[in-house]
């Protein structure tokens, strides 16, 4: 569809008068603006009749509307903090691929956590807990990711203060969170004025001048992307009244899986069967023959190409040439004519800077736990549950 209509088109869709198309108008349901300057020759916002259609045919059939929300679908929950139009994404109204360019992911936390970027968040120190000291020796077998999920919930069973739900309690638990991550992420503890990306470029050593700005970006970009499956299960989680630690830990759990941030592995395999950039063609091939997916491309909420994946390459092309990459991203489009994703630009950036493994997870997580607690603080201001009614599919009952 369209993004705009004329009148007729608009009302014909929705099959009403013009009369009634003026009076949604009225009523702010449907958007609609003047065209050449003239008052009178106005066009109307497309998305809104469609999403007006939708409604209306979902009152005629609530299963139908129902089922099609919970599978990539109809809008489910109102939320202010991430839109994905037009094949770009916007925090806070701001677009997350300049401020990627520009901001760090403390910032952009005060932004989607407070709806102000200068907003000031950090305390004078922040310690690691005495239950993560005491543990962190039993835990070096697991990778980041795995220490993440044990030692959350861990912390927060100490953190009394992450009980309290009022908004201003919550954003300082969500900084405690994030930093804490952090700290794990780079097996250290970390002064008040050291940014996140700081520390895990001297904990990783990474060489590159751009290191920082690398890491940063790739913070700000998994930041938020509108209501996916860990944002869900983090919102779910907060609408029963858990704690901050609950809901992130929720979101962590979602994320691992392979159809979420857990594809990043996935890719990571990819590169390494390609090798070297004059195999890539023959390996996609190979794939392809064998009924095999190509992880890493294709997005469906973008047509085109991911402005997350795009920005972040086109920053790693600053450092280096991107040849492994490049040649997987060239067969790729050659073959199956698909843009390669945030997953896969995760990893070419782990490549890229000899991260350690995981990496691409690593930030796929901290970059997303911005997110989970922006959700979290909407879900605790609206105070509603989230309880969805299941479809009974099973025997009948059978009287005894």
């Amino acid at each position: 569809m369209e993004r705009y209509l004329n009148a007729q088109q608009a009302a014909e869709e929705l099959d009403i008068s013009l009369q009634t198309l003026y009076a949604y108008v009225s009523r702010g349901l449907i958007r609609s603006e003047a065209m050449g300057g003239s008052k009178r020759n106005r066009r109307y916002n497309a998305e809104d009749v469609n999403r007006l259609k939708e409604r209306r045919e979902g009152r005629r059939n609530p299963d139908k509307l129902a089922e099609s929300a919970l599978h990539f679908g109809t809008p489910l929950l109102d939320s202010a903090i991430t839109l994905i139009e037009d094949g770009r994404l916007y925090y806070r109204g701001l677009d997350a691929t300049e401020l990627a360019l520009h901001e760090s992911i403390e910032r952009v936390a005060a932004l989607i956590w407070t709806s102000d970027l200068h907003t000031e968040l950090y305390p004078s120190r922040l310690s690691l807990p005495p239950r993560w000291l005491q543990i962190s020796p039993g835990l070096q077998h697991l990778n980041v990711f795995e220490r993440f999920q044990v030692v959350l919930p861990l912390v927060g069973a100490d953190d009394f203060t992450g009980f309290d739900l009022r908004p201003a309690s919550v954003i300082q638990t969500g900084v405690n969170i994030l930093r804490l991550l952090a700290m794990i992420a780079a097996d250290r503890e970390m002064q008040s004025n050291e940014s996140i990306a700081a520390a895990l470029c001297q904990s990783w050593q990474v060489e590159s001048p751009l290191g920082e700005k690398l890491l940063d970006a790739a913070l700000i970009l998994c930041a938020d992307h509108e209501l996916n499956i860990s944002a869900f299960a983090a919102r779910c989680v907060a609408s029963a009244g858990s704690t901050p630690y609950a809901a992130v830990s929720a979101g962590l759990a979602a994320l691992q899986g392979t159809k979420h941030g857990g594809n990043t592995s996935r890719v990571a395999a990819l590169l390494r069967e390609v090798g070297s950039p004059d195999k890539a063609a023959r390996v996609i091939s190979d794939r392809l023959k064998r009924g095999e997916a190509i992880p890493g491309f294709g997005h469906r909420l973008y047509p085109g190409d991911d402005p997350r994946a795009q920005m972040l390459l086109t920053l790693l092309a600053e450092v280096d040439g991107l040849q492994l990459p490049q040649a997987i991203i060239q067969s790729v489009d050659e073959f199956m004519g698909e843009k390669p994703n945030i997953d896969f630009a995760l990893v070419a950036l782990e490549d890229t800077l000899n991260l350690p493994d995981g990496s691409a997870l690593t930030l796929f997580a901290l970059g997303r736990t911005v997110g989970w607690m922006g959700h979290a603080l909407e879900q605790y201001e609206t105070d509603r549950l989230i309880r969805p009614r299941a479809r009974y599919t099973g025997v009948a009952p059978v009287d005894v």
